[in-house]
């Protein structure tokens, strides 16, 4: 009895701590996740001066301050400042959405009009309707998380900051919290050990695709777009790269809309160029990438990997793009281990 009144102690307490560190939930996760990424490169360093683990958890950590979180605020602030020269643009009449749609329309062939009627893209307003209630679900998630940060910036500053002070002592103490973490885990060594390294894999190989498509996709959308002059080509770079970490929507989004303006408003050679890039070259990135680095190291289906991502960025916001995978791998490790323990009873 005691025991069974113990362990609903541990119970309660458990699901009281997670209640305390929830409002820093995102921070723990990316604590965790970038203590995993870099910790092959603290262990490299360690190796060079084995008697000072804070000195190599420090340097790590200005690796990481150097190599990520710098430059991700150098890009937010030249994203921010060509955002508002767009902004300002739209707010002074130059760039009109509605003249732009209605070019585009009287230069489709008389064919396409019907086609485009029955599906009630030939008013602007019905149009934009279809394509937000296409989309909203999307980047419902994506959009609330940018407007949080921007509504509070102090609080993102200082999750930011709980970030970096976990990460730190991850790096440091990471080996030991995962052996006392595993000692106490309820699960027999061989399946506690499975369910650990596959955990670490997938973090590794999802956040390791997801940047990598996402960098690779968007500097080739960035640099296409500048070398045929389209205006704002770091603006239409991040958002293909952003773009890139949903798998069903992707660049596309961006790049057919600009390619279909180009064409109708007489620009052929360049919407032809950007049709040829868009589709053999940033696509092909995708479909070749992503599978390699996130589906084959974890061996999870690429439909799998879709439908873990969409459903992870619909319940968990931005961090859903490493939970859902994250999940789905341990879901197919545990029936994976379950399995063999069954065959093997049943042998």
């Amino acid at each position: 009895m005691e025991d069974g009144f113990f362990l609903g102690v541990v119970l309660v307490v458990s699901i009281a701590f997670a209640l305390v560190i929830e409002p820093f939930f995102a921070a723990v996760l990316w604590g965790v996740i970038a203590a995993i990424l870099f910790a092959p490169l603290n262990r490299q360093i360690l190796s060079a001066i084995p008697t000072h683990r804070n000195g190599a958890a420090l340097i790590t950590l200005f690796l990481i301050l150097g190599v990520v979180i710098v430059p991700a605020f150098v890009l937010g602030a030249a994203l921010l400042q060509e955002g508002a020269y767009f902004y300002a643009k739209i707010q002074s009449g130059e760039i009109n959405f509605v003249r732009l749609f209605g070019q585009v329309l009287a230069a489709l062939p008389d064919w396409a009009t019907p086609y485009l009627r029955r599906l009630g893209l030939t008013n602007f307003y019905a149009a934009q309707d279809m394509v937000t209630k296409g989309v909203t679900s999307s980047f419902r998630t994506l959009a609330a998380q940018a407007f949080q940060i921007g509504q509070s910036a102090f609080s993102f500053f200082v999750a930011l900051g709980v970030m970096l002070y976990l990460t730190y002592f991850l790096l440091r103490d990471g080996e030991l919290l995962s052996q006392r973490i595993a000692a106490a885990a309820p699960l027999r060594a061989s399946q506690r050990q499975a369910l650990i390294d596959q955990f670490v894999v997938v973090i590794r190989a999802t956040i390791k695709g997801s940047i990598v498509v996402a960098i690779v996709q968007g500097l080739i959308g960035g640099i296409v777009f500048w070398a045929l002059d389209i205006e704002g080509a770091l603006l239409w770079g991040v958002l293909m790269g952003a773009l890139s970490l949903l798998p069903a929507v992707g660049t596309a989004i961006v790049w057919v809309p600009v390619a279909i303006y180009l064409f109708a408003t007489g620009a052929i050679w360049q919407g032809g160029v950007l049709v040829a890039c868009g589709a053999l070259v940033i696509g092909s990135v995708d479909n070749v990438l992503r599978p390699i680095l996130v589906g084959r190291e974890t061996r999870i289906p690429d439909y799998v990997v879709l439908i873990s991502t969409l459903g992870g960025l619909e319940m968990f916001g931005f961090n859903g793009i490493v939970i859902g995978p994250v999940i789905a791998a341990l879901f197919i490790a545990t029936w994976d281990i379950f399995t063999r323990m069954r065959s093997a009873a049943e042998g």
